[in-house]
């Protein structure tokens, strides 16, 4: 039982386990402050496209489906919290541990396909400007997002019977999918993998190039629309390779550690260690869509000042800042002239 659950395929007594102290300490910490900040970012950001950003457009769509996943992601931490914390025994039955663990995935490739049809809207208004109206239409932001849940159900759906749940010490442990049977997770991970990531990487690729040879062409390459286009890809780019690669990475070596009789235990738990730590990092791509709305180009960072009256204050300090500014600038050019006139005069 202990090669399920921990993954060990050697005995040794010198092999350190170290990935029980990370899932003990590291694994709550990070699952609850991705809960707090995911949790305040995400509801604010839903409150204030409900009631701030109406009508929408097909971005706003968008960036609301993305926001809810998220939602849906960081309520099911608590659980996880509570789990790490109480030794990894878990009392709260069968669909909750399905649950859990069907969410993290769901968050994982929903997110990944909605920042992928980001990309895609974001290269067509970069790429064919006169095409913008058209792209902003709410029909096409409804039919990218019912696209995407249709496909992330699909992807995500056999994981519902491949999560299992094993006792060991008078303990139930709540297995991840890299934990489970070796046989099924090994073709179903890959499949994940490349349909699931590497496909939709290729193609945020293929659009940030797109965008950035746009960019350096033609007569509008500083028009803000392309310049927007050009950072949210950017920071889209940055969000699968950051979170989304080493998660899909060390998922394969830890399967593929368990699969080989010949792994040593301390290359297990290692290979487990490392696992362990890119499973937090890539739900904090929570974080990096935050950050994604103020670039949606919805006028989302207008919205979020004025729910909390930072508005009128932001405008009246940014005023001030520039007229300062102009001050200072015009006594320096002052002073820079009045130099040589008493040069002269000298």
């Amino acid at each position: 039982m202990s090669s399920v659950i921990y993954g060990g395929n050697k005995s040794d007594d010198n092999c350190t386990d170290v990935d029980s102290l990370m899932k003990r300490y590291y694994l709550p910490v990070m699952y609850s402050v991705i809960f707090v900040v995911g949790l305040l970012g995400n509801v604010t950001a839903i409150a204030i496209y409900l009631a701030k950003l109406r009508p929408w457009k097909s971005s706003s769509i968008i960036m609301f489906n993305l926001a809810l996943t998220d939602l849906l992601y960081v309520l099911s931490l608590p659980f996880m919290v509570y789990y790490y914390t109480n030794g990894e025994s878990w009392n709260l039955g069968d669909f909750m541990c399905r649950f859990v663990r069907f969410g993290f995935h769901f968050n994982l490739y929903g997110s990944i396909l909605f920042l992928t049809c980001l990309a895609v809207f974001r290269y067509v208004v970069a790429a064919h400007p006169l095409r913008t109206a058209q792209v902003q239409q709410k029909r096409w932001g409804i039919l990218a997002c019912a696209a995407v849940w249709a496909i992330a159900v699909a992807e995500i759906v056999p994981i519902l019977t491949m999560i299992t749940m094993e006792t060991k010490n008078n303990r139930t442990h709540c297995l991840d999918l890299a934990s489970g049977d070796l046989a099924v997770v090994w073709w179903y991970g890959w499949l994940l993998t490349v349909l699931g990531y590497l496909l939709p990487l290729v193609v945020v690729v293929v659009c940030y190039a797109g965008v950035v040879r746009k960019l350096a062409t033609g007569p509008y390459t500083h028009n803000p629309s392309r310049v927007r286009a050009r950072r949210l890809n950017v920071l889209i780019l940055v969000v699968f390779v950051v979170c989304f690669l080493p998660f899909h990475v060390l998922r394969i070596l830890r399967v593929d550690t368990r699969r080989k009789p010949e792994s040593s235990c301390m290359l297990v738990h290692w290979v487990h260690t490392a696992y362990i730590l890119s499973r937090p990092i890539a739900g904090l791509n929570t974080f990096f869509n935050l950050a994604l709305y103020t670039l949606a180009g919805d006028k989302f960072q207008q919205a979020f000042l004025s729910v909390f009256s930072w508005g009128p204050w932001w405008t009246k300090f940014r005023t001030h800042l520039k007229l300062s500014l102009a001050v200072v600038s015009k006594s320096s050019n002052t002073a820079s002239a009045e130099r040589p006139a008493a040069t002269d005069m000298a």
